[in-house]
């Protein structure tokens, strides 16, 4: 039995579908949800920038909570940096959400897929290198949307539905007319806007994600070497959210851990 949380971290609220998803098939598992307010949106900060954060952060959090698994819970943190902390933190197993572009170009008949991202994910040669693994070879047509990623962070609770469906609009229309008939979402935000998305580009494009993906390797890596690293399903977490930087975002951020049951606290408080 292993009772360390698993840390889940994104620079604010896009990681928490995923960390819902995981704790609706996991509810025994403790989760420690970081999220990195201070240095929102990752997607606009430079590779090496981008490293250096979650190096800092994840060092500092391996003393606090001493996680088991490390979820990096962002696009944009995956592409640019997977790779350097599995370097530097060599005792500890991470997972990356990145677009889901190999099941996307498998499903397209058009030959074009649509990746929606930030201008970091989007820019990243990761994508194209996946897209070349594929056994068809399709066209990736990537494009950025920070704007998207601002209204998801600040706005959505309070959006209209009819809002919501039109900002997602804006983004169909521009994919369909490229002719894309599958679209990746590839920013772990644009995942609060999944039913939108779907209902708005069907029947036309497909959507897809990492969200089950990602939920099932953190459930390997909990079940290797006999579940090792699994706590009992007797166990009965303390999970605890919490976001770096000060100010109004402590306020705003409340109704979400009382809605997950999650402990909140500033990070200089832990």
């Amino acid at each position: 039995m292993d009772i360390r949380p698993i840390l889940f971290i994104d620079s604010g609220i896009g990681g928490l579908t995923y960390c819902k998803d995981f704790l609706k098939r996991n509810p025994h598992e403790e989760i420690f949800y970081l999220a990195d307010r201070e240095n929102f949106p990752y997607g606009q900060r430079k590779k090496d920038e981008i490293s250096s954060i979650l190096t800092a952060l994840i060092e500092k959090i391996l003393k606090a909570a001493n996680p088991k698994i490390i979820v990096l819970a962002c696009n944009s943190a995956t592409v640019s940096s997977i790779e350097q902390l599995r370097r530097h933190f060599p005792n500890i197993p991470f997972v990356g959400t990145v677009p889901a572009i190999k099941p996307a170009a498998n499903a397209s008949r058009s030959g074009k897929v649509g990746v929606l991202g930030t201008a970091r994910t989007i820019e990243d040669p990761y994508n194209q290198n996946l897209a070349d693994e594929c056994e068809k070879r399709c066209k990736i047509i990537g494009i950025a949307a920070p704007d998207l990623v601002e209204f998801v962070e600040e706005r959505f609770d309070s959006a209209t539905k009819k809002e919501k469906k039109e900002i997602v609009k804006k983004y169909i229309d521009i994919f369909r007319a490229e002719g894309a008939d599958t679209l990746v979402l590839g920013c772990t935000h644009f995942l609060s806007l999944l039913k939108e998305f779907k209902k708005g580009a069907f029947p036309f494009i497909k959507i897809f994600s990492s969200l089950d993906g990602v939920t099932k390797r953190i459930e390997y890596l909990l079940d290797e070497n006999s579940g090792a690293l699994r706590a009992e399903k007797s166990f009965k977490p303390v999970n605890r959210l919490v976001l770096t930087g000060q100010g109004s975002a402590k306020t705003s951020w409340k109704s979400r851990a009382k809605e997950l049951g999650f402990d909140l606290y500033l990070s200089d408080e832990l």
